[in-house]
């Protein structure tokens, strides 16, 4: 959870502190620095692009970056926004919640795509246990699990309009920091 905390405290530095605003625009787990502590910090702001100011809701690029990690908008019309940050941060976050790749050509054809995968997971509750890394062996707050995945669900909505601002990701994620429950 620290990991991811520190990952969505960078975002929200780019999307609502910076002036203009950023988007990162290529955010997955290769460019997430860690300390000796394991503070996360963004790398690499080579796809990163200015945001949209001035009462636009979006600005439009040539879609780059990596498969899986893009948002569906994005890689459809070229419109990118903050929420293409968020959906990114899904990805992310949920691969770490599983253990798992984006994509991982290993597993059985039904697996190899994580958020396939995970969707169906996501509408049962009593399928929660499946979508937490096989590592952890059980030993984890099953609350906790249930709240983040509810996060990672959030931020992996189809339409980007219904995703949360990154500032309400960083409020839930230090409340499940904070509390081991």
């Amino acid at each position: 959870m620290k990991i991811a905390e520190g990952v969505a405290r960078g975002l929200e530095y780019l999307h609502e502190k910076a002036n203009p605003p950023m988007i990162y625009r290529d955010l997955k787990p290769s460019k997430i620095l860690l300390d000796e502590s394991f503070n996360a910090k963004l790398s690499d702001f080579g796809f990163a692009k200015l945001g949209p100011t001035g009462g636009k809701t979006h600005v439009s690029y040539p879609v780059i970056g990596t498969y899986g990690y893009c948002a569906p908008e994005y890689a459809a019309t070229g419109q990118l926004s903050t929420m293409s940050d968020i959906y990114s941060f899904g990805v992310v976050l949920l691969e770490i919640i599983t253990g798992r790749r984006i994509i991982d050509n290993s597993r059985p054809s039904e697996e190899q795509n994580l958020i396939a995968w995970a969707q169906p997971l996501f509408k049962d509750k009593k399928k929660f246990h499946l979508m937490a890394d096989p590592l952890l062996e059980e030993d984890y707050p099953v609350k906790a699990l249930y709240q983040v995945l509810a996060v990672a669900a959030m931020c992996l909505q189809e339409e980007a309009t219904k995703r949360p601002l990154i500032t309400d990701v960083v409020a839930a994620l230090e409340y499940l920091s904070m509390n081991k429950s």
